[in-house]
């Protein structure tokens, strides 16, 4: 079995991934708009959104996309289509040496899976910060999502819920809640590696308000982001995956009183007339940290 010691990144763990948004790599016009779209990171698709004969044509698209150095301080990935297809190998030989943050690989069960596309990788010449950025979207995936998540090269999970729901027969209904004990599971697999989990997307591009209310579950759910298959869709998710001004203007204050309560030698603090301990201080901090990493991204 893989070295399951956590390899996290705490950096990488606190780089904004609220919009992850798809573009097909086959369409030069989207990939020239996607340059202006406030994305925190895109994913360059050559899997479910090209055509077989346009595969080639879209690969090459990709790594000249990931090459240009036009897409400011957006996160940039490949999805590339599964080792097990006739396009995998080349994709990814093609994608690691580009130099992307990640590569995205569909429909990953096992931590074989895992290094196997890690040995792909190095084979091509990708440097070793190449990571891979692995779907969840079955029930093999589920069941082992556990290894998965704690591979050392594995640094964000991507939940594959349309996949999903079609493998457990399942509709997709507001709410969800046919797939949220399995939402949960690859939650808690990511949290225990120290790895950083992506929402899967949302179809229904004219209905803001449902996708705004499952933007709001995933985020309660612990999700750091979603993904996202329309421009339109990116700025609510940075909205709602950003700390809003109360909650970073609260979290100064709680920091504020715990170190002046600690000066003081005071064993109890309150704010607002809430007791504070030290769970509440580590998340003020996180709080200050997710809202000063979203500036520099800006």
């Amino acid at each position: 079995m893989t070295n399951t010691t956590n390899d996290a990144n705490p950096s990488d763990e606190l780089r904004p991934r609220r919009s992850v948004l798809y573009m097909p790599a086959a369409n030069e016009r989207a990939l020239e708009k996607a340059k202006a779209i406030p994305a925190d990171a895109i994913i360059f698709d050559l899997e479910d959104a090209v055509a077989p004969d346009a595969k080639p044509d879209a690969r090459a698209k990709a790594v000249a996309a990931v090459q240009s150095g036009e897409y400011g301080r957006r996160e940039l990935t490949i999805r590339c289509n599964g080792l097990d297809t006739d396009w995998g190998a080349d994709d990814i030989a093609a994608a690691g040496p580009a130099g992307p943050s990640a590569v995205v690989i569909p429909k990953i069960d096992s931590v074989a899976q895992v290094d196997a596309v890690s040995a792909a990788l190095d084979a091509a010449g990708a440097a070793a910060d190449v990571k891979i950025w692995p779907m969840i979207e079955t029930p093999t995936a589920i069941f082992n999502v556990r290894d998965i998540a704690a591979h050392p090269r594995v640094a964000v999970l991507i939940m594959g819920t349309n996949d999903l729901a079609k493998e457990l027969r399942s509709p997709i209904v507001p709410g969800r809640h046919p797939l949220v004990p399995h939402l949960a599971t690859a939650l808690l697999a990511a949290r225990e590696a120290g790895k950083v989990i992506v929402d899967g997307v949302y179809n229904d591009v004219k209905n803001d308000e449902a996708f705004a209310a499952e933007c709001r579950q995933g985020m309660e759910m612990g999700f750091d982001g979603k993904t996202l298959i329309h421009p339109s869709q990116v700025d609510p998710a940075n909205e709602i995956w950003a700390p809003s001004a109360d909650e970073i203007e609260y979290a100064g204050r709680v920091i504020d009183a715990f170190d002046q309560a600690l000066a003081e030698g005071r064993g109890v603090v309150t704010v607002d007339g809430r007791m504070i301990e030290n769970l509440h201080v580590d998340n003020a901090r996180r709080v200050l940290a997710v809202a000063a990493a979203i500036t520099a991204l800006s």
